[in-house]
């Protein structure tokens, strides 16, 4: 097992920008007056001549990047991802999406683990958002390796790819040595037959610590990594829904519009069984540390294995 790194995977993302773009000369990027922020400035750093900051006008930098992108280049737009899917949401669906351009939108400090800045930056609904967008491939990696890896695919995808980052400083829990990154296939951490637990980014480490301390009671939970949930893995969910009759997903987002919404159609259309969201439930974060907000909303692991539990009792 390769050195495990506490990182947040905003910092992971501008060093993966950074690493392909020296190999890679098409690759630009644009950030709206957040560079420190975003990491973007790791890139800026490095390729000074290749980085643009808009200023805060974040439609106007998707603009910019849309026509870079119909000229060859492959820009990156990065801005936090409230404003990125926010303010910038009718650029990336009528200047990128709808021509299908090679755009990739990065929208950094998503979720409520995005701490002290409080609720108006704290965006639980940018997976909704992004996944309503035709064409749009939405990714959130769960931790440094995974972002690596997901920020390498989404510059070799050639179209609208959205990319979620975080905050916070995670606890890696990827091998780089084996692990394998493959856009829409989710990834099967434990296996189990009690219930199916499918998560994705910042909570799939903290379900996995949670699936652990349950199987040490005698409950064996199947543990599913979602990195890409648009498009999704249908193959997985359906193979879990039919093997353990249970699934209860886990997200750092409304339960609204994101990862659990996307888990319930695939389930509902093809095998369906009882689903369980856990996430944001439909309300605004608020000001505080990061850590203590995740464990106010029941997203860390003591949280989640009681939720677990109670779904693999509810069959």
């Amino acid at each position: 097992m390769a050195e495990s790194k506490k990182i947040a995977t905003r910092e992971s993302f501008g060093m993966a920008l950074c690493e392909l773009a020296k190999t890679n000369k098409d690759i630009v990027v644009f950030d709206a007056d957040l560079a420190a922020a975003t990491k973007t400035s790791i890139f800026k750093k490095e390729f000074p001549e290749r980085f643009f900051d808009c200023g805060i006008a974040e439609g106007n930098m998707v603009g910019v990047a849309a026509g870079l992108a119909a000229a060859g280049k492959i820009p990156v737009a990065a801005s936090f991802a409230m404003f990125a899917t926010g303010r910038a949401f009718e650029q990336i669906r009528n200047s990128v999406a709808y021509p299908h351009l090679n755009v990739k939108i990065a929208g950094s400090h998503a979720g409520i683990s995005t701490g002290e800045d409080g609720a108006t930056h704290q965006c639980l609904e940018d997976i909704g958002i992004m996944r309503t967008i035709p064409g749009m491939v939405v990714i959130n990696p769960a931790d440094h390796y995974e972002m690596m890896a997901a920020t390498k695919a989404a510059i070799e995808y050639d179209g609208p790819v959205y990319i979620r980052l975080g905050r916070l400083a995670i606890e890696s829990f990827n091998d780089p040595e084996t692990y394998t990154f493959e856009l829409g296939k989710g990834i099967t951490l434990l296996d189990g037959d009690d219930v199916a637990v499918i998560a994705t980014g910042l909570c799939v480490n903290e379900a996995l610590k949670a699936c652990k301390q349950l199987k040490e009671e005698g409950i064996n939970a199947r543990l599913i990594n979602i990195h890409t949930i648009k498009p999704i893995d249908r193959e997985i969910i359906v193979k879990a829904a039919k093997e353990t009759g249970r699934i209860i997903t886990i997200e750092e987002h409304n339960v609204i519009g994101g990862l659990g919404d996307a888990v319930c159609s695939v389930v509902s259309e093809e095998y369906p069984v009882k689903v369980t969201k856990v996430g944001v439930n439909d309300c605004f974060g608020y000001s505080g540390p990061a850590l203590e907000l995740l464990d106010k909303f029941e997203l860390t692991a003591p949280h989640l294995a009681k939720k677990i539990k109670a779904a693999a009792q509810d069959k």
